[in-house]
């Protein structure tokens, strides 16, 4: 797994497998308060593996104290048929145009052979558009290193949630979230697409790191992370993260200006960094306190 896959649009999903020290003085989990309400907002891994999957005690003290959840995109009211119907129309390249074509033959022969080496024949990629081959080739490696989004933090909550009858909501929609994976320039998405190849099976111990720092709520080393994420393809984590975090900001202060206590889930590295949702909301006069 690579970290161009990594921090592509989930923003932190984590290899599986490793002994991590469990978080002692902090957590992903910041509490804000508003005039009439508390907002918990938490940092989240998509997916995790199912032998490291329990969730930081405060994410229980949180989901416990909130009326809502909210999360990137509402997956408790997701319908996977509209998001194959999605895919569909959208990840597909025009009538008469192939991957082998768009991507010249020694970059196509590497996407090839990584697709043979996770059992998926490339003959069913070349109708595909270059930013979906990348997510299918991360998705089958997440698969091949025992990460499941079943055990990931959001799946979690959300079953809980609709076992309790709880409401779900999302910042986003279908559209707005794969669309800014659509809207990406062609040659963004070649480089994508190249980084996913180099990075596959890639840097288990890096990993390792960021699933420690993500269960201590370990601010600066998610920060480096990130910014070093940025310096590397500041044209495409722009809309992947930036963007999305001003969009999602509004929608957060009106959690915050009402009378429900709520949870808002989002990828860890939206929380962190320079235009990270946390020192967004400090500009705007809030104060989020991380939560033990």
């Amino acid at each position: 797994m690579g970290r161009a896959a990594l921090w592509w649009l989930l923003a932190l999903s984590l290899l599986g497998g490793l002994s991590v020290p469990a978080a002692r003085a902090a957590s992903p989990v910041w509490v804000i308060h508003g005039a009439h309400s508390t907002l918990y907002l938490a940092g989240s891994v998509h997916l995790l593996p199912e032998q490291d999957a329990v969730l930081p005690a405060a994410f229980e003290r949180a989901y416990a104290a909130s009326a809502k959840l909210v999360m990137e995109l509402d997956l408790g009211n997701l319908d996977q048929t509209a998001v194959a119907g999605w895919m569909l129309e959208h990840g597909t390249l025009p009538a008469g145009t192939s991957l082998p074509e768009i991507l010249g033959e020694q970059r196509y022969a590497r996407v090839a052979a990584a697709a043979a080496e996770l059992g998926l024949p490339a003959e069913l990629l070349k109708a595909q558009a270059p930013w979906v081959v990348g997510l299918e080739l991360a998705d089958l490696d997440y698969i091949r290193l025992g990460l499941d989004p079943q055990h990931g933090v959001e799946e979690q909550l959300v079953q809980r949630a609709q076992a309790d009858g709880k409401p779900t909501a999302g910042l986003e929609t279908l559209d707005e979230e794969l669309g800014s994976l659509e809207a990406l320039p062609r040659e963004a998405q070649l480089r994508m697409l190249d980084q996913t190849l180099s990075e596959l099976k890639d840097a288990p111990e890096e990993l390792r790191q960021v699933l420690i720092a993500w269960r201590r709520g370990d601010v600066p080393k998610l920060a480096a992370l990130l910014s070093r994420e940025y310096r590397d393809f500041p044209a495409l984590y722009r809309p992947l993260v930036t963007a999305r975090n001003q969009q999602w900001l509004p929608q957060i202060e009106r959690l915050l200006s009402g009378q429900q206590n709520c949870l808002v889930v989002v990828g860890s590295l939206h929380l962190v960094g320079t235009g990270g949702l946390l020192e967004l909301l400090r500009k705007d006069g809030f104060t989020p306190v991380q939560m033990n």
